[in-house]
């Protein structure tokens, strides 16, 4: 089983910063992704940014077009932990943002893929 635990959100204005973690432990492959997603308040879970590597080298790294520039992936194997820095927040950022690992190593964008979830942390970003 593998299991996955958010961190780092909060309350923020426009304009601030963020960074979220996601520990991950248990089993995994020496190639797997691990993604972030997020739901907004009212909408639909969606994509936000994706990792994938194999051991310690990261060979993918893709981020949905809301978010290109102004967020950044990372991981590290030897924490066995995935980040996700957050800069230029907007209010339209404001949304339940989760970790999600696909052993598979796809590096999709489509919720089905993942096999494992967090609980997921709160991110509130004020006008």
């Amino acid at each position: 089983q593998v299991q996955l635990v958010e961190s780092g959100g909060g309350l923020v204005q426009a304009g601030g910063s963020l960074r979220l973690s996601c520990a991950f432990s248990g089993r995994t492959f020496s190639t797997y992704a691990m993604g972030w997603f997020r739901r907004p308040p009212g909408k639909e879970r969606e994509f936000v940014a994706v990792i994938a590597w194999s051991d310690r080298n990261t060979y993918y790294a893709a981020y949905a077009d809301s978010v290109k520039g102004r967020f950044t992936i990372s991981g590290d194997n030897v924490k066995n932990a995935v980040y996700l820095q957050m800069n230029s927040l907007k209010p339209e950022d404001t949304a339940i943002y989760y970790c999600a690992a696909d052993l598979r190593g796809r590096a999709s964008s489509a919720i089905r893929n993942y096999d494992y979830w967090g609980q997921g942390t709160q991110v509130t970003v004020s006008s």
